[in-house]
């Protein structure tokens, strides 16, 4: 009686260490006598007989895996310092667990190489200015590789880049002679614009030569508002023009009047 007892306790025993219980985002890949079985168990509750099976808990939640800084040289030979992070989740179990040994650190280790290459092959205003573009490339290069041991990466974001200190020297050299290209070409549509205002100002006081003295006074009424020692004495342009060829005769000896 006493030994039937022992064994009952020994066999309950055994069946509530056989019982397992696995979360919603958790699956259960069973190896039994050495054979993978089927299907990936769970979730909820699920027996596992040792030692004749050995259960691999693998999680089906996104991963989020930072990339360390890599040297990367771009194609037009600028060596610059990149990090990046990978989001990823497994899609299939049994492929993680069969097809690849640790699959965290091989997807580490490819996101590492895929980052240097993909990266190697872009400009380095590529890399500053279309990361959207780049990290769709990554991501589609290492999808295609990870599928095969059924994960799936779902995005990958270009983290930092860290320039070297001349070229963040001559990037800001750049900027500033882009800024005063800017600043003179606006300068220049302005005089533009402003001297075919003056034109047309021009042309319509000469329609009217009394409205260039009412200008003259205009002007003088505006200096004479500020208080200065300034004296200014408007005279009409034709005059000096006058004088100019009376000069021109008196040079040429003649002196009578036309």
């Amino acid at each position: 009686m006493n030994i039937t007892l022992f064994l009952i306790g020994i066999v309950a025993l055994y069946l509530i260490n056989c019982i397992k219980i696995l979360a919603e985002y958790e699956r259960g890949v069973i190896f039994r006598l050495g054979r993978l079985l089927p299907q990936p168990k769970g979730p909820g509750i699920i027996f596992v007989f040792r030692p004749l099976d050995r259960m691999v808990r693998i999680p089906l939640r996104v991963e989020t895996l930072e990339v360390p800084s890599q040297d990367v040289v771009t194609r037009d030979n600028v060596t610059v310092k990149v990090s990046a992070v990978v989001f990823f989740r497994v899609m299939d179990p049994t492929k993680a667990v069969v097809e690849v040994a640790h699959y965290i650190h091989a997807t580490s280790q490819l996101a590492q190489t895929r980052l240097r290459s993909v990266l190697g092959e872009a400009e380095l205003d590529e890399l500053l200015s279309q990361r959207e573009k780049l990290n769709a490339r990554l991501q589609s290069t290492l999808d295609e590789q990870t599928g095969t041991w059924g994960i799936k990466v779902q995005a990958v974001e270009v983290k930092h880049v860290d320039l070297p200190e001349q070229m963040i020297r001559a990037i800001a050299r750049q900027a500033e002679a882009e800024r005063e290209r800017r600043a003179k070409v606006i300068h220049a549509d302005g005089e533009l614009q402003a001297a075919a205002k003056l034109t047309e100002a021009a042309g319509k006081l000469s329609d009217q030569p009394a409205s260039i003295t009412l200008r003259y006074l205009q002007t003088l009424n505006e200096i004479g508002t500020e208080k200065n020692t300034t004296i200014v004495l408007p005279l009409p342009v034709d005059l000096f023009h006058g004088l100019a060829k009376w000069t021109a005769r008196m040079g040429n000896g003649d002196d009578q009047p036309r």
